[in-house]
């Protein structure tokens, strides 16, 4: 955004300064001119007041040699005629500028007793000369006139001097104004990036994330506050919730933890029968009870964010649960293999490799029949560490499978395997907060796959 509001304003600075740029360009060049014209005129009139005195050869030889100083000192050409257009003096080796249509038309026009009033605009690039024209006598005493090819050389290195002194002064003004811009740009868009920072920083489930730049307009200012007050009220609103769950599953976890003891110390009074069968079932139900308030307790501990995010090396971590895991595997029937990849690192909770690849393990063993196979992959994919768990159990429907990461969710099959349903819940809340995530997705010809996806460290070169 900063980019393109900097783009916007230096085109918009650079069209003002070439447009003002302009007519001050033009300006210079009709002044020069004008001075050219006032120049030249006032010897094309001093020409036309000797050509008017002429009446002797003696006065003509005078006229000659007073136009040829001037035409040799000054590089033009002098064409003095009378009122039939018949050459009276002439100096100057210019006769094709003199004879030129531009010439004949300013000839015309002084003889009809009107002098040149305007010439061409002079540029760097041109004309190269110009033509102006006097009437010798006045009103109906027009007895002939006096024409100047004049060159403009010296006008047009003026021309473009100043030109080139305007183009300085307006890459100097554009140039400040970037500066400015620049400035400008930054003081708007610094509180903006900032709270976009803190909105990405809220997202990702940092709950000490603010908005903190106190530069800006007033407007932006007050949207800060405004962000960092709500900000503050979604925080104490999570913390409370995260705060009772914790609390009320710790608290639950003692009079639990009685009932058990008092069912178990039942069972050596009931005799055989229903009521036996009975008691089993509500020492089970116990039990599944304390699983759930410790998932719960767990989650909660999860959700608060309070852990750093540390270096860790995932092919060591991947290694190490599925050496402990075999043997559970192997007492249940299942194959388990691995293909892990070393020098696998990434950033993330502490052992969250480990605590992941813990609960998919424990997935796949509860529900993975007796003979069924089990494979852990861990490889680089791009910039991202990737832990594969697949397996050719029984898997899952299509539509039930974008609902596996939610709490409390089972599928419909496997509603009579113990377990809270908050084990993958857990591992993606892991995976989320170490900034990666946990995808489902079915195997190939059957089974599940899911896969722990996270950020590679990164390593100096």
């Amino acid at each position: 955004m900063r980019r393109r509001l900097l783009a916007v304003l230096i085109v918009l600075m650079g069209a003002a300064v070439f447009l003002l740029s302009l007519p001050l360009a033009n300006a210079s060049a009709r002044g020069r001119t004008e001075h050219l014209l006032l120049e030249r005129r006032f010897e094309a009139v001093r020409f036309a007041d000797l050509a008017d005195l002429v009446r002797t050869a003696a006065d003509r030889s005078e006229l000659a040699a007073e136009i040829g100083r001037y035409a040799e000192l000054y590089g033009a050409d002098v064409l003095i005629v009378d009122t039939a257009g018949h050459t009276v003096a002439h100096a100057g080796t210019g006769a094709a500028a003199v004879a030129a249509s531009k010439a004949m038309d300013a000839r015309s026009q002084a003889l009809t007793g009107r002098p040149t009033a305007k010439l061409p605009t002079i540029r760097p690039w041109g004309p190269s000369v110009v033509v102006l024209a006097e009437p010798v006598g006045r009103d109906e005493r027009v007895s002939g006139a006096v024409i100047l090819a004049v060159p403009t050389g010296a006008a047009r290195r003026d021309v473009a001097f100043s030109w080139a002194l305007i183009a300085a002064g307006a890459l100097a003004a554009f140039t400040a104004a970037a500066l400015v811009a620049a400035g400008i740009t930054r003081w708007l868009i610094r509180p903006v990036r900032d709270l976009d920072r803190a909105v990405e920083g809220l997202g990702a489930g940092s709950l000490e994330a603010r908005a903190v730049s106190e530069t800006g307009p007033p407007e932006l200012r007050s949207l800060r506050s405004h962000f960092n007050t709500m900000a503050e009220a979604v925080t104490d609103s999570i913390n409370r919730q995260r705060d009772f769950v914790a609390d009320a599953s710790h608290q639950l976890r003692n009079p639990l933890a009685t009932l058990v003891l008092q069912l178990e110390n039942v069972e050596p009074h009931l005799g055989p029968g229903a009521g036996r069968a009975e008691h089993s079932r509500a020492l089970d139900e116990a039990e599944r009870l304390g699983e759930l308030l410790d998932g719960l307790l767990t989650l909660a501990r999860v959700e608060s964010g309070t852990a750093e995010l540390t270096d860790q090396d995932v092919s060591a971590a991947a290694r190490e649960r599925v050496s402990a895991w075999k043997p559970v595997f192997h007492a249940s029937g299942l194959e388990l293999t691995a293909d892990i990849r070393d020098n696998l690192r990434a950033r993330a909770l502490a052992d969250a490799a480990g605590r992941v690849l813990d609960a998919l393990l424990d997935n796949a063993a509860k529900f993975v029949p007796s003979g069924g196979c089990v494979e852990v992959h861990a490889t680089l994919r791009g910039q991202t560490v990737v832990v594969r768990v697949a397996d050719n159990g029984p898997g899952v429907v299509a539509d039930q499978l974008p609902t596996l990461l939610r709490r409390f969710v089972r599928s419909t099959q496997h509603q009579n395997v113990p377990g809270s349903g908050l084990g993958l819940a857990i591992a993606d809340e892991i995976a989320r907060i170490s900034g990666g995530r946990l995808a489902t997705s079915h195997n190939t010809p059957r089974g599940l796959v899911v896969e722990l996806q996270l950020p590679a460290q990164k390593t100096d070169r």
